[in-house]
């Protein structure tokens, strides 16, 4: 579940405030506004930088272009149409599986040396030479070459043809399959469903720096129940089953392999008892001899670092990690290529640093302080002994890049301007892609030196939406609690406000964890939020406890009891709302999604009356119903926690609905299953209640394409008959 709800359907607008003249000469934001115009909620897509670190390359359209950051010059390496005119036709094509949109396959990545690069297109696999622009076709099959890897030296293609692993030379073309006991209920280098969604494990084999062995990754899902999902559009209705364990079910049994490139018989690290572990990171160490595996408990309290040994599959305890309530897995653990010392992340003192260990576990020197988060790993530059980091430590809404000494000395700040950074390093630190957003300003992307001095715009902000839309401007909120906790709200008036008038109002919820909504970023222009606003809503978001970007603490405050903290956050909000005098409190309304909508049944069901009307889409209504490794991390097993699966169930509550509701739900849905709503609307019957429904066929978490307008509309449509007079 984790932040694909935030995007869904809102896009969070903020801009400086225009003159009167030209608000009068942009137009309204509409329904058909939204659903027309790109959301621009990031600019273009990711870069891939060559080993030398001068240049990258990135994907435009239909073409794989390379840009030199010394000169300011791209050129175009190669048509993907040439080559996926040359891919044989996929045999499976039009078959529909389940697999997880995170898992992260790559279209195309550069050779050890930058001269060659290896791309997927079609199904099948080329190589291309990035000096002349002519490419070999390395295979030509009916069945789809899987996340494929070039070798460190460039002498093999590793990749994965239905559930096993297999490499091929480059030079000879020669085949070697590495698994032979793939099937569809034992994976081998392929993850499952829920090891990508909860623990962003994106590929499950990694080849050795020496190139000698691949280590993956073999999952035996037969024991994860299968939810009987089915096509019913087509005719006949087929059944499309899917893998997918529910908080208490069997998660797959996981193990860790490695076996050489060329083939033979495989050797399994002994990591222990694996049947409840989660494996959730993999990494070769520097000397290419022992694989260092993450490896969590069932329930996410405890985290074992381990080095194992390639040869005997011997393995011994690095550090261990414990937390009283859960530990969030991260990219923050680097090898120095010393081959005596690692980086890691820990939230040990509440939030999340950076420490420095030597191999042997001990000693380790935390090199980031204070009451602010590291929040991602940007680079290392070993030899002058520097990290780059963004950071929350000017402000939880922003998102900095700094630099810091191995040392813990010297912090400093890179980046000029606030809000939102994302920075993409190149491989020696000298370059780095700065994509920079704040609430008044989409997305600008900017090339800059390793010392934070900034050589070209790379590419500008897409303005288009501004200049010809009418966006009204919000206003982030101090909120302050009861117990004098700190919250984040967001404000837009409605168009033509006045001042005296008062106005109903629409709660904009998401709430849960790794799901900070409130922030200094470009999120979009014209956006249903926005259209609501232009029909006289006022539109109010707040970040309640147990959302990211505040410290451990903060978020572990809905620990084994999912909804109630929220909830009372979220009316210490309302009642902020209220002091603004301009809000009809008999007349609000309530919108989320996913997580959102939990919350907005859970709000509806635990505080009867205090909402109008609520739409909830794709809600969980009962925690049993959800996917073991998200659900357990924040509420333990079921079996040991009964009554806060209980308590935190709305389908336990229905017979308390008090409010008009709106249930918005794809069938197909593979993250929160469609049975979530068909329970709640059972129990909202027996109960002797009357709601609303809109039903979609889409196989996935949110409705999109062509239906979507029609679905925004009847949206737009329930809060306009049930929050104005």
């Amino acid at each position: 579940m984790k932040k694909l709800a935030l995007a869904i359907l809102l896009a969070w607008p903020v801009f400086a405030q225009s003159s009167a003249s030209s608000k009068a000469s942009k137009k309204p934001v509409t329904l058909e506004a939204v659903t027309r115009m790109p959301s621009m909620r990031g600019g273009a897509g990711a870069v891939a930088w060559a080993p030398d670190g001068k240049r990258f390359a990135f994907r435009d359209r239909n073409s794989i272009w390379q840009y030199d950051a010394v000169s300011g010059l791209k050129k175009e390496l190669v048509s993907f149409t040439a080559l996926q005119e040359k891919a044989v036709k996929d045999s499976s094509a039009g078959a529909f599986d389940w697999q997880n949109r995170r898992v992260s396959e790559q279209s195309f990545a550069w050779s050890a040396t930058g001269k060659q690069m290896l791309i997927s297109a079609g199904g099948d696999l080329f190589l291309l030479d990035v000096e002349t622009g002519k490419w070999e076709q390395m295979t030509a099959t009916a069945e789809a070459e899987r996340d494929a890897k070039l070798s460190p030296d460039g002498q093999r293609v590793s990749f994965r043809r239905l559930h096993d692993l297999y490499t091929l030379e480059t030079k000879s073309k020669k085949i070697a399959r590495l698994t032979q006991d793939g099937s569809e209920t034992l994976l081998n280098g392929q993850l499952d469903w829920v090891y990508p969604e909860e623990l962003s494990l994106g590929t499950a084999h990694w080849w050795s720096p020496d190139s000698k062995r691949i280590a993956y990754l073999q999952l035996d899902v037969s024991h994860e129940p299968r939810f009987p999902h089915a096509d019913l559009l087509s005719f006949p209705a087929r059944p499309e089953p899917q893998r997918y364990p529910k908080a208490g079910d069997p998660n797959a049994d996981a193990r860790l392999g490695v076996v050489a490139a060329e083939g033979g018989l495989t050797r399994w690290m002994d990591l222990g008892e694996t049947r409840d572990a989660l494996l959730a990171r993999v990494a070769w160490m520097p000397d290419g001899q022992r694989v260092a595996v993450e490896r969590l408990n069932r329930v996410q309290d405890r985290l074992d670092l381990l080095a194992a040994e390639a040869a005997t599959g011997a393995a011994s305890l690095l550090l261990r990690e414990q937390d009283p309530y859960w530990i969030n897995v991260k990219d923050d653990l680097r090898f120095l290529k010393d081959g005596k010392h690692f980086l890691w992340g820990s939230e040990r003192d509440g939030f999340r640093h950076l420490y420095l260990y030597s191999l042997d576990g001990k000693k380790p020197k935390q090199v980031t302080h204070g009451e602010w988060e590291v929040t991602d790993l940007a680079g290392v530059d070993e030899e002058g002994r520097q990290i780059y980091f963004v950071s929350t430590a000017e402000s939880p809404l922003e998102r900095r890049l700094y630099r810091i000494g191995f040392d813990g000395k010297d912090m400093r700040r890179l980046t000029a301007s606030g809000g939102t950074h994302s920075i993409s390093m190149s491989p020696t630190c000298e370059y780095y892609l700065d994509s920079a957003s704040s609430l008044i300003s989409p997305t600008q992307r900017t090339l800059h030196t390793g010392d934070g001095k900034q050589i070209r715009v790379y590419q500008e902000a897409d303005r288009t939406a501004l200049d010809e839309y009418e966006i009204l401007t919000p206003e982030i909120a101090k909120v302050r609690t009861g117990d004098g906790t700190l919250l984040y709200g967001r404000l837009i008036k409605p168009a033509g406000f006045q001042p005296g008038k008062k106005y109903p109002a629409i709660v904009m919820i998401y709430g849960g964890p790794h799901g900070q909504a409130i922030r200094d970023a470009w999120t979009g222009a014209t956006t249903w939020d926005q259209a609501l606003a232009h029909r006289g809503f006022v539109i109010w978001q707040l970040d309640n406890r147990g959302t990211n970007g505040r410290g451990h603490k903060f978020e572990s405050a809905v620990y084994h009891d999912l909804g109630r903290r929220e909830l009372e956050d979220q009316k210490e909000g309302l009642k902020y709302l209220e002091s603004l005098g301009f809000v009809d409190m008999k007349r609000l309304g309530m919108y989320g999604w996913s997580y959102g909508g939990y919350m907005t049944l859970y709000t509806l069901t635990n505080a009867p009356g205090l909402i109008r009307a609520g739409i909830a889409g794709a809600p969980v209504t009962h925690w049993r119903n959800y996917d073991t490794i998200y659900t357990e991390r924040y509420m333990g097993l079921p079996a040991e926690n009964t009554k806060g699966y209980e308590e935190s169930a709305p389908v336990a509550k229905a017979q308390a609905l008090d409010s008009k509701l709106l249930l918005v739900h794809n069938i197909g849905d593979d993250n929160v299953h469609f049975q979530n709503t068909l329970q709640m609307s059972d129990a909202l019957q027996k109960a002797g209640k009357q709601f609303e429904t809109m039903i979609y066929p889409q196989k996935a978490h949110g409705v999109t394409g062509p239906v979507r307008k029609q679905m925004m509309e009847g949206m737009t449509e329930f809060f306009e008959r049930n929050l104005k007079p």
